[in-house]
Formats: structure tokens, C-alpha cells, sequence
């Protein structure tokens, strides 16, 4: 099912879509509503392509509200790893995004270098995890950084700058160098 609702949140609008079953098999979200679709059609298609099923009729789960939270800071990202179903994901990508979750704080950041260096790989395999991420929000790939400014973010940089200034960090905002 995909469940999808509207939040205000540091004066912007957000809407977030989470697709699931018994657990969250995908997260999207975006600024602009007209983008929201979009979002979701790259999503589903990815998850799809992962062999995992899903069911395309509406849902009302409590799992937007619960994204909604981790954005606030209501919730740590940690306590909803439980609810991620983390069916398609390679074993790489699961063990990215566990370590990744578990450690980087928010209004924490971490290098693609750093965290490459952390777990025994490149940074490249890091951005194609992070790129390939299915849960963004709770696994806060927005915190990964490039060692020279933000980097990049699926699926828009404005939407990484956006989570970090609302998690505090300032540092990495002021400068939209890639």
C-alpha cells in the first residue's frame, strides 16, 4: 500500500509517501507535490525491479507521521530501523545503511570518505548505496557528505539542504559547491 499525507514542518510543506506492507518497504518525499509523483513512480520502479511486491492502492498507516518525527527530531532514526523491511537490499547496502543509522546523529555529518573508510570500501560504492537508498529520512543519507560540500542527493539537493538546516547543521548548507 502507499500511504501518503502533508506536513508544515520549519515553514515548508512536505509531502511524504511511504510504501508498505507489514513494514516500510520505501520512503519518498518532496517539496513540491507536483514532483511527489515522480518520486514515487522512481521509487516503486526501483523496488519493483528489486522483486519487491507492491501494492498500489492507498493506504492509511501511521508510517508518514512517524517520517514526519524523525524530520522533527521527535524520534530518533535508530528506534525505526525496526519498522524498515529492508526486502531487495543487497547485503552491502543493508550493512551502509545499518552503520550509517546507528551512528551518524542528527545534526551530525559524515564524509562519503569517512564513512567508506569505516566499513572497508570506496567512497564511489558509499554514493551508490546512498544513491540507491530506498529509505531516505530514516536512513539519513542526507547526512553524508562530500569532503568539498554536499554532494548529491536523490532526488533533490534543495531537499538535502532543507533536512540538514532543519536538523541544525549549518555548516554544510551555506555552500551549494558539489
Amino acid at each position: 500500500m502507499i500511504s501518503v499525507e502533508k506536513f508544515r514542518i520549519g515553514g515548508r510543506t512536505i509531502w511524504i509517501a511511504v510504501i508498505h506492507d507489514e513494514k516500510i518497504d520505501g520512503i519518498t518525499f518532496s517539496l513540491d507535490r507536483e514532483l511527489l509523483d515522480e518520486n514515487l513512480k522512481r521509487i516503486t520502479g526501483f523496488l519493483r525491479r528489486r522483486g519487491v511486491p507492491i501494492d498500489p492502492k492507498p493506504g492509511n498507516a501511521e508510517y508518514p507521521s512517524i517520517v514526519k518525527d524523525i524530520i522533527e527530531g521527535k524520534l530518533d532514526n535508530e528506534d525505526a530501523l525496526r519498522i524498515l523491511s529492508f526486502r531487495g537490499l543487497t547485503p552491502f547496502e543493508g550493512k551502509v545503511y545499518e552503520w550509517l543509522t546507528k551512528r551518524v546523529k542528527r545534526g551530525e555529518v559524515i564524509s562519503y570518505g569517512e564513512l567508506a573508510k569505516a566499513l572497508g570500501t570506496s567512497p564511489r560504492a558509499i554514493g551508490g548505496a546512498m544513491k540507491r537508498n530506498p529509505y531516505p529520512i530514516v536512513v539519513p543519507c542526507h547526512r553524508v557528505v562530500s569532503k568539498n560540500g554536499l554532494g548529491y542527493y536523490t532526488p533533490r539537493l534543495d531537499e538535502k539542504v532543507f533536512l540538514l538546516e532543519i536538523e541544525g547543521v549549518k555548516t554544510w548548507t551555506n555552500s551549494k559547491r558539489i
